[in-house]
């Protein structure tokens, strides 16, 4: 897949989140956090809602994924189905994935995860508006209609 010549900022952000979902799947437990069944069952459907909303967004995207910032060559701005719920599906929908199955294993250490994940996310998604901003002028006027992530 051709893309708009990622940067090192790119490679920056996707080795991080590489690395944060790696060290999500380790069975770490740092300290064991008693919920009710009834919290842990709803960090299920947050992660199945999750899961619904990637997979449409996935299927919007079709060909012009990439997991760098730089928009893909050729790409047009998508402003419907899942990116008129937020203008970043798919970090949505990581981040209710990986917040859902930390709530329904009661791991703290998951939910660490799930933060630094947040806050790669804010960064890289800022990263990405701008480049967006540039590529798309119309970019702006749906920035304001649509929020980041829901």
């Amino acid at each position: 897949m051709e893309t708009g010549h990622p940067s090192k900022k790119d490679y920056v952000f996707v080795s991080i989140q590489l690395l944060l979902f790696i060290a999500y799947i380790f069975p770490i437990k740092i300290i064991v956090i008693t919920l009710m069944e009834w919290i842990r069952y709803s960090g299920l459907i947050l992660t199945i809602l999750g899961l619904i909303l990637g997979v449409r967004a996935l299927l919007q995207i079709n060909a012009k994924l990439s997991p760098f910032p730089t928009p893909v060559v050729n790409s047009k701005l998508l402003t419907h189905g899942a990116f008129a719920v937020a203008r970043h599906p798919i970090y949505t929908s990581i981040l209710a994935i990986t917040l859902g199955y930390a709530v329904f294993d009661t791991s703290l250490y998951k939910f660490i995860i799930v933060v630094a994940l947040g806050l790669l996310f804010y960064f890289k998604s800022n990263y990405e508006e701008k480049l967006l901003s540039e590529k798309f002028p119309e970019y702006s006027i749906y920035k304001t209609k649509t929020r980041r992530f829901l």
